[in-house]
């Protein structure tokens, strides 16, 4: 098995894990599906101790990105699941960027009860401004009312 074919069963697997390419005979097409299947870097032997170590750095770095995005992530879904079914949907529409009294129209609900909602939905979603929120609803998929993930 080549390291193309290795890093294709990782994926598969769901294996994420940083992937360093070295080789002795590397060409620009075996480059190219390695790195957009998320190789880190591609090194052509002779290379430079110091660029193994930039490689190795490079990637650890991604690593613990992806890993906090990660968790960012999981802790809004669990912020999401605390949202009763109405502030779910007041959030949808927050983040299209409808006013309080638009989504009151909406709903056929008085502006304070539609305020209530936003109120406590910032509140379970830890969101300290409606710009929080709306990238808070980006990173989940929640845009629109009905495209929640």
């Amino acid at each position: 098995m080549n390291g193309l074919d290795f890093q294709a069963e990782l994926a598969k697997g769901e294996i994420r894990i940083p992937i360093l390419f070295i080789t002795g005979h590397g060409d620009i097409p075996m480059t190219v599906p390695a790195m957009k299947a998320g190789a880190v870097d591609f090194l052509a032997k002779l290379f430079r101790d110091q660029d193994l170590l930039d490689a190795v750095v490079a990637a650890v770095q991604r690593e613990e990105k992806r890993r906090e995005h990660e968790h960012m992530i999981t802790e809004l879904k669990a912020h999401f699941q605390l949202l009763t079914p109405r502030e779910r949907e007041i959030m949808a529409f927050v983040a299209s960027g409808l006013m309080s009294k638009q989504i009151a129209a909406k709903f056929e609900l008085s502006e304070i009860t539609v305020k209530v909602h936003r109120s406590h939905l910032m509140k379970k979603m830890g969101a300290r401004s409606v710009a929080d929120l709306v990238r808070m609803a980006e990173a989940l998929g929640v845009t629109t009312v009905g495209s929640q993930r």
